[in-house]
């Protein structure tokens, strides 16, 4: 008789394979087929509500590693959210404007930006944005991101635009929106004016030069022939100098040097005497810094004054404690010189050339004019000491261009107005990780006032017409709604397509009784199109909430959207627009690095998902501890591969020994379970709760850890290697069977549940072969629940199995040892002489039945604690172990050495157990 075919091995049509690069998509278009977006949002309809908002990515290229790693997080809350009893729904956006935009378009179509029609440049723009939404959408989507992908919002659509004038109106009404001459961040890359935000810092090799102002009014301080010297490494404001600025607290040294005399504070007197390489120097004299106010000193090759001044500003962290000040190129300089009532001079043009104003210089463009200015300063005999540093200098984040300081007119959102509102929200927010409020409340607090125009034209124009006579900006209720209404009819072009006349609100009058205007030319800086997403999304859809629930973005956004998001709704409405902000760090690659073209170590996630699949790389991001930096690389890919590859075999297991089991006949009850099964259930109740809490404190590792150890110490290792004789050897319908089967079929079914948000195609995959279940995807059904049943598995009966399994783990260093030295090859042919060294030892040991079957061996010799153990026997901690070749022979069914095979005289080949399993069940 073929003994084989009266097993129950396992049989599941679910493959081996996961083959993921083509599975995916086929999983995928059944979820288009269900159109699973809407259905999952059907079913949890009246549960509250949790809203995570997008922050937008910028349309323009290929996603890339870590814009995978933040909506894979995104996905991740949202589909346990939905499963978790809230009504989640889930809208993507993009954000469209700005310059890089512009500048692909140019380079893409070598077109000279001003010689081309606005608006069909913006068209072109909208363009290219529109195919990279289209682009990115396609691949979020093979991510198995689930979202409103058909609705997405996109900034560049007019109702926000609308939203966003209407916010920029509010502020305004406000009092917040001001225009005003400023010395701003300006990029001659970009030609236009940058935000906070805009600005990065690298290394630049920059020209170190000392300079002496002779002074020609003394005021009785100091003496004519002294000069004032001054450091600066931006030779080319040199023609911008207006002043020299002391600390009125600072101790002043006039020296003599070299038979020359100078003034320097006395703190740095060391380091400039080293700098500049003076062999004998004499303090003359010391004057505190404000007894030097007033005192005038002569341009060094213009013939003008340059006043010594006073400002808080000034310090002795570097340079010579008289600082050059050129208000019309430093936020210091500005400032200080205001107080002063200086001229704000700023003889350097929007592409960085220098002006008409700057004479001698005029043309040159500013970098090309260091060179020239400190020729011109050796010249005239001021030039002490030129030499080269390199140092941390902003350079503006779109083109990684150096940028300048320049006092410009600029339209800014006056913080100050609202920034104690603003520190005041940030309180009031729930922050992952917590330091992020400090973080941000930091940034508000030392915050200047936010440059909001940029002089480009692909973006929201800034609504604002002035007075043809005044020159008044004519900005109310008004002129707002009216072009909020134009633009939500026809977009934002039309401000550019249309004359002022023509887009005025009709009746429109000056203060001063004109009533012709002229238009704003500028357009919004991009962060308060994103930053007004909160209005113009979360206010306006009918399925999200405001404020939202969530935010989740990268470190990078405390002072990107973060910040302006907070900035506009805390201006408009009182209050932070999130509840909660979670932000992640940045990812690596293997060796620690920042990832980057030039170094060839970035990993693209379209080509893991063809390589490998989406739900490895989902998996990788649910390993990582993402809220700090974070590591990838084909290595640590291929090892969350074999993770995978064990998950999927534990589903495959359980899958296959559910063959012919119904839940709905077959399940057995509780009460009925053996202690070995119910200490099963009460390990699957605590993996259950770890993952549940895990999932709401967003620690998706843990999540990761606890069903990565389940699947393969508790299930693999314990229950389904323990469980394999009563699901393959014992009759069909036998109650064992049957029991095992309950407790694999309700694991499956958390398991499943359980990973749904991080695996979601594999999830799906499973779901379909499980028996019982009616839903037509497991994201249609809820988390488990923590069954408190499973989980009071008495104290006193968990202290007792975790000892067994303590216990159980030296005895297969013996056994492993034992199989090394060739005394047994499969463990059901062993038998083990156990010798407790301790009562505890020994009473877990005897209260257990079947010691048999849970070490899977062929018999278990028990013996009393502190029985002599015998020769050979290996010591272990608590127990001494023999391991020998069991007694009989191999059963060829079960395949266990037994002692009994061939009593029944029909089955001389088997054990009694599976001779009378065959002829009750097998034998026609």
């Amino acid at each position: 008789m073929d003994y084989g075919k009266t097993l129950n091995l396992p049989k599941t049509e679910f493959p081996m394979r996961g083959n993921l690069p083509v599975r995916e998509p086929e999983v995928a278009a059944t979820w288009n087929e269900l159109d699973i977006y809407q259905k999952v949002l059907e079913r949890t309809k009246g549960r509250p509500s949790f809203t995570l908002h997008d922050g937008p990515p910028y349309a323009n290229g290929d996603i890339h590693i870590g814009h995978a790693l933040n909506k894979v997080l995104k996905d991740i809350i949202v589909r346990y959210k939905s499963m978790a009893g809230f009504y989640a729904p889930y809208v993507p956006g993009w954000d469209t404007h700005g310059l890089p935009i512009e500048q692909a378009i140019v380079n893409a179509k070598k077109l000279d930006r001003r010689n081309i029609e606005v608006n069909e440049f913006r068209k072109l723009c909208e363009e290219y944005a529109w195919s990279y939404v289209d682009k990115q959408r396609e691949q979020f989507k093979r991510l198995g991101i689930r979202g409103d992908w058909e609705n997405p919002y996109v900034t560049l659509l007019p109702e926000f635009e609308s939203a966003q004038v209407r916010v920029f109106g509010a502020m305004a009404t406000k009092g917040y929106i001001y225009k005003g001459l400023r010395c701003v961040y300006w990029s001659p890359s970009s030609e236009t004016a940058l935000a906070d935000a805009e600005i990065e810092y690298q290394d630049k090799r920059s020209a170190s030069i000392y300079v002496r102002f002779m002074v020609e009014d003394g005021k009785g301080k100091l003496d004519q022939d002294t000069g004032v010297i001054i450091w600066t490494t931006t030779p080319w404001t040199i023609p911008a100098n207006m002043a020299i600025s002391l600390n009125p607290e600072l101790e002043y040294s006039v020296v003599r040097a070299d038979d020359n005399k100078y003034l320097v504070a006395s703190g740095l007197l060391e380091s400039v005497t080293k700098e500049i390489g003076w062999e004998q120097v004499e303090v003359l004299s010391t004057l505190k810094g404000s007894e030097l106010e007033g005192v005038v000193t002569k341009h060094p090759f213009y013939d003008r004054p340059s006043p010594l001044i006073l400002g808080e500003h000034v310090t002795l962290d570097a340079g010579t404690g008289c600082v050059h000040t050129a208000p019309g190129h430093g936020e210091d300089d500005f400032n200080v010189g205001k107080a002063y009532n200086l001229d704000v001079l700023c003889p350097v043009d929007h592409e960085g050339k220098m002006t008409k104003e700057a004479p001698g210089f005029e043309g040159l463009f500013y970098e090309d004019a260091n060179k020239v200015v400190s020729e011109k300063l050796k010249e005239q005999g001021a030039l002490l000491k030129l030499s080269f540093i390199t140092h941390s200098y902003p350079h503006d984040w779109r083109t990684k261009k150096p940028i300048i300081y320049r006092a410009t007119e600029q339209w800014f959102a006056s913080i100050d107005g609202f920034r104690d509102q603003l520190l005041e929200a940030i309180k009031n927010v729930k922050w992952i990780p917590h330091w992020g409020e400090t973080r941000l409340g930091n940034m508000v607090a030392d915050r200047g006032d936010w440059c909001i125009s940029r002089q480009r034209v692909w973006g929201v124009p800034i609504p604002i017409f002035y007075c043809k006579s005044c020159n008044e900006p004519i900005i109310n209720e008004q002129t707002i709604d009216h072009i909020a209404n134009l633009f939500e009819k026809e977009g934002s072009s039309v401000w550019f397509a249309r004359e002022a006349d023509e887009l005025i609100p009709e009746g429109l009058t000056c203060s001063c009784g004109c009533n012709e205007f002229r238009k704003e030319t500028d357009i919004m800086d991009v962060w308060f199109d994103s930053g007004s997403s909160h209005a113009a999304v979360l206010r306006q859809r009918e399925e999200l909430s405001w404020p939202a629930d969530l935010y989740l973005e990268g470190s990078d956004q405390y002072r990107g959207w973060f910040n302006s998001s907070l900035s506009t709704s805390v201006a408009v409405f009182g209050q932070a627009p999130y509840k909660g902000v979670l932000s992640h760090g940045f990812t690596m690659d293997g060796e620690g690095r920042k990832m980057s073209k030039s170094l060839g170590n970035t990993i693209a996630p379209v080509q893991v998902t063809e390589k490998l699949g989406a739900d490895i790389l989902r998996l990788w991001v649910s390993s990582v501890d993402y809220q700090s930096d974070h590591r990838i690389s084909d290595a640590i890919l291929a090892q969350n591969a074999e993770v995978y590859r064990k998950i999927r075999n534990t589903f495959r297991f359980l899958l296959g020994n559910l063959d012919g089991f119904d839940p709905t006949k077959h399940r057995v009850d509780y009460d009925r379970l053996p202690e070995f099964d119910r200490f099963m259930l009460a390990k699957t109740a605590e993996v259950v709760k770890r993952a549940r809490k895990a999932y709401d404190e967003y620690q998706f590792h843990t999540v990761y850890q606890t069903v990565h150890n389940f699947c393969t110490i508790e299930l693999s290792s314990f229950f389904m290697d323990i469980s394999k004789d009563r699901l393959y050897v014992e009759a069909p319908d036998s109650e064992k069977r049957r029991v095992a089967q309950t407790i694999m079929y309700d694991i499956l079914l958390d398991l499943v549940k359980l990973l749904s948000p991080i695996i979601p195609h594999t999830a799906d995959e499973v779901w379909k072969y499980i028996p019982g279940v009616s839903e037509a995807s497991v994201q249609l059904t809820d988390m488990p629940e923590v069954n408190e049943q499973h989980l009071s598995f008495g104290k006193e009966l968990q202290d007792k199995w975790n000892a067994f399994l303590e216990v159980r783990d030296e005895v297969l260093k013996a056994m492993e040892e034992a199989r090394a030295n060739k005394v047994f090859g499969n463990s059901v042919d062993a038998k083990l002489v156990l010798y407790p060294q301790t009562d505890e030892v020994y009473q877990t040991l005897a209260s257990m039945d079947d010691l048999a079957d849970l070490f899977i061996v062929a018999q278990v010799e028990l013996h009393e604690a502190g029985a002599t153990a015998s020769e050979g026997a290996a010591k272990l901690e608590g127990i001494s172990v023999a391991v020998l070749p069991a007694d009989g022979e191999k059963c060829e069914r079960c395949r266990v050495v037994k002692t009994d095979v061939g009593q029944v005289e029909k089955h001389p080949t088997v054990c009694v157990r599976c001779a009378t399993i065959v002829d009750e069940h097998f034998t026609a």
